[in-house]
């Protein structure tokens, strides 16, 4: 009898619990709007809406490979499964030409659809939820103001149960921090304008920063480094692995250009941010940057020396942290890099034949090897933006998976003074798999 009691008194606690939970989870849908009888978006106020759009890097994530902007349909891959962005066109049917604006909000601020739908947080609605009440209305109008596109994004492809949307709300429950972005009374309008667009529209931690076995970013280790599509985001501020120690300036410049003669070119995801920055309004690119630079400096590397400038504000495209070129050919790895290598990493060719110095390199000092192994294998394209950046042809297809295993090691150790890699093999295999 007592056991009865118990079992019937865990049943209802269960039910009243499973009750709750589903409770906390339900978001209530928000009414459609009619497109055809919506007012019209203020020109300014969506034109404002796409600089803005710019700085968050909306058309990167929601736009696949050869398909229109802002249409979706990009898989990203996650230690979860497949996620595919979703079509933020105006489109009644596949679109959101039939979200009001406060459907708009809710999505960017806490991850819900119009239906009521919780979104993955492969859509960084973490980050958003610091962007202003105006910032948030002058993205929906800049949305509403583009052409429509018919185009439904395939399936998420999610195991049992990531693929039952409720249980994000749990996540939320334990990552999602619904606070508003506050000015810090003790710092200047340019470091709160920076940290604003850094933590906020410009996420820059979901990036730059680790991630725990849920795939929630570790606050207590922002910006010391993370992963994005199969490259490495390197840490920021004091944990920076650069060889120079970044400072505003120089960080100003890669911001807004997307390579700098000390820290090399933006390859990978951050490759398309640069792009992006480079279109926006010079002021907060600056704050960005004034933002990142008060994180901290790290100690870089004594030995490596900066040449004098040798123009207003420029060094030489080639700056030498190395006085000669040793005697290469008796190892593998320096064989390869005196045959394939040396005359533009060493030959103080400019830009866009010139490369980084080696001593220079975060690819070559940073803790794990996939940057160096992507850039080897993948090379450098031009740049879309039609700014001047180096370029580089891949070497993926001329050189097997042991002579850039040799480069690379050859490189770690002599151009950044540190042990071998214990994974580049794993690098090098990923980076195939991923082409």
């Amino acid at each position: 009898m007592k056991l009865r009691f118990v079992l019937l008194a865990l049943l209802a606690i269960g039910a009243i619990g499973g009750t709750a939970a589903l409770l906390y989870a339900w978001e209530a849908p928000i009414p459609p709007v009619d497109s055809r009888s919506a007012r019209t978006p203020d020109p300014a106020e969506a034109r404002r809406g796409a600089s803005l759009a710019l700085l968050g890097d909306c058309a990167t994530c929601h736009t696949a490979p050869g398909g229109v902007p802002y249409a979706g349909g990009l898989a990203m891959p996650t230690p979860f499964g497949t996620i595919y962005s979703t079509n933020i066109t105006p489109d009644p049917d596949t679109g959101i030409g039939r979200w009001s604006e406060q459907a708009f909000v809710r999505a960017l601020r806490a991850g819900v659809d119009r239906e009521g739908r919780h979104l993955y947080p492969a859509f960084p609605y973490d980050h958003f939820t610091h962007v202003s009440d105006d910032d948030a209305k002058a993205l929906y109008a800049f949305f509403m103001s583009i052409d429509p596109v018919r185009a439904s994004a395939p399936p998420n492809e999610l195991p049992f149960p990531l693929d039952v949307r409720l249980t994000l709300a749990g996540w939320k429950l334990l990552f999602l921090h619904r606070a508003r972005f506050v000015a810090d009374p003790s710092k200047d309008q340019k470091w709160n304008r920076g940290k604003y667009l850094v933590d906020g529209l410009g996420h820059c931690g979901a990036c730059h920063s680790p991630r725990n076995l849920l795939g929630a970013e570790e606050t207590s280790a922002s910006f010391e480094g993370g992963e994005a599509e199969g490259w490495r985001a390197y840490a920021l501020g004091r944990s920076s692995q650069s060889p120079v120690p970044w400072d505003e300036a120089a960080l100003t410049e890669y911001l807004a250009r997307g390579s700098h003669p000390q820290h090399g070119t933006a390859q990978g995801p951050m490759a398309n941010v640069v792009d992006n920055l480079s279109l926006v309004d010079p002021a907060d690119v600056s704050a960005m940057a004034y933002y990142l630079a008060s994180l901290g400096k790290s100690e870089g590397r004594s030995d490596v020396k900066v040449p004098a400038p040798s123009g207003p504000g420029r060094l030489p495209q080639a700056a030498g942290a190395q006085a000669a070129t040793p005697t290469l050919p008796s190892d593998p790895g320096g064989a390869i890099y005196a045959a394939m290598c040396a005359s533009c990493h060493e030959g103080d060719r400019p830009v866009p034949f010139g490369g980084l110095r080696f001593g220079f390199s975060t690819a070559v000092a940073d803790e794990t090897p996939a940057n160096l192994v992507n850039l080897v294998m993948r090379g450098i394209p031009a740049s879309s933006s039609g700014s001047a950046r180096p370029i580089m042809p891949g070497f993926g297809e001329v050189l097997d998976d042991r002579q850039i295993s040799d480069l690379a090691n050859y490189l770690r150790t002599q151009a950044a003074g540190k042990q071998r890699w214990n994974g580049v093999a794993k690098a090098i295999a990923e980076a195939r798999g991923s082409r």
